[in-house]
């Protein structure tokens, strides 16, 4: 019988009788024997946060890729097929490279207790490792300080999106302690992001970057959107753009594409491409992820 990607994802869902259960020692331990693909990525851009994750990834990603970047992009949950998770250089992940990427890990892993999402974070990991891009956008699957994707040392930027309760059995039962997980993907000297949040959300968010030294560009402090006729409007210490309005419905959009274009002049983008950042194509509304 020919494989598919879907008998080997069942087959390694049966390796962890947990679907969630935090830690990195797995993960890492898989990785070292992977050959450390994790630090062989083109730089990370690591996104936490309760909401408007998905969005905000798309937005960076609509913008880096107007103007000519290649990009990989890791998201969590899919829609309809797991390969919606992973897109290499711009494209969703191929059937066979999917099928050959797993069994290399389940391979690497020798039977050991290991989650789901870890086995495939590793997966998704060695096929952007392998195929060279410009940029990495990792969607955390839940928290941040003990996500498998919080394995990268220097990534080139973090993001946290608005914190609310969520997932208390795993990350705490108030938005401090949330917050405080979230935060877990900040890294020394790597600057962060930040969202609109709760007074409580911002003060632990806080706590953890002077912790460690962590820059924060916080919304309402050192940038701001807000939508005037019409309009979606930035400001930062670079100056106010006057942009269309996103494209994606809600108007909780115009706080994830500020997050967004936050991003984008971090990294030095220029005004088109923070226009193509709020202007995605039909269907590409999460979760479909861009599915091709």
């Amino acid at each position: 019988m020919t494989p598919s990607s879907d008998r080997v994802l069942e087959r390694l869902m049966s390796l962890h009788p947990k679907i969630i259960d935090l830690t990195l020692g797995r993960v890492e331990r898989l990785l070292a024997a992977l050959g450390h693909p994790e630090r062989r990525l083109p730089p990370v851009i690591h996104v936490a946060g309760t909401n408007g994750k998905g969005s905000t990834v798309a937005m960076i990603r609509a913008g880096l890729e107007a103007r000519g970047d290649r990009v990989h992009v890791y998201t969590s949950p899919h829609l309809a097929r797991f390969h919606e998770r992973i897109r290499v250089a711009g494209d969703l992940i191929d059937e066979d490279r999917l099928i050959a990427l797993l069994e290399r890990c389940e391979e690497a892993n020798g039977g050991e207790p290991i989650t789901y999402f870890e086995i495939t974070t590793a997966a998704a990991f060695l096929a952007f490792a392998e195929t060279p891009a410009d940029h990495t956008l990792l969607e955390v699957g839940l928290g941040g300080r003990l996500d498998a994707t919080n394995v990268i040392d220097a990534p080139r930027l973090c993001v946290i999106t608005p914190v609310s309760l969520d997932h208390q059995q795993y990350l705490g039962d108030t938005v401090t302690a949330i917050a405080g997980e979230k935060a877990g993907i900040l890294k020394p000297g790597v600057t962060c992001i930040v969202g609109p949040q709760t007074d409580e959300g911002l003060e632990a968010i806080g706590r953890r970057a002077a912790g460690i030294g962590s820059p924060l560009l916080v919304q309402g402090q050192d940038w701001q959107v807000w939508e005037e006729h019409g309009r979606l409007a930035f400001q930062d210490t670079a100056g106010l753009v006057d942009l269309p309005l996103p494209t994606l419905i809600g108007a909780h959009q115009v706080e994830n594409a500020g997050i967004a274009l936050a991003v984008l002049r971090a990294l030095g983008t220029d005004e088109t491409a923070c226009a193509a950042a709020t202007i995605l194509p039909p269907g590409s509304h999460w979760p479909k992820r861009w599915a091709a």
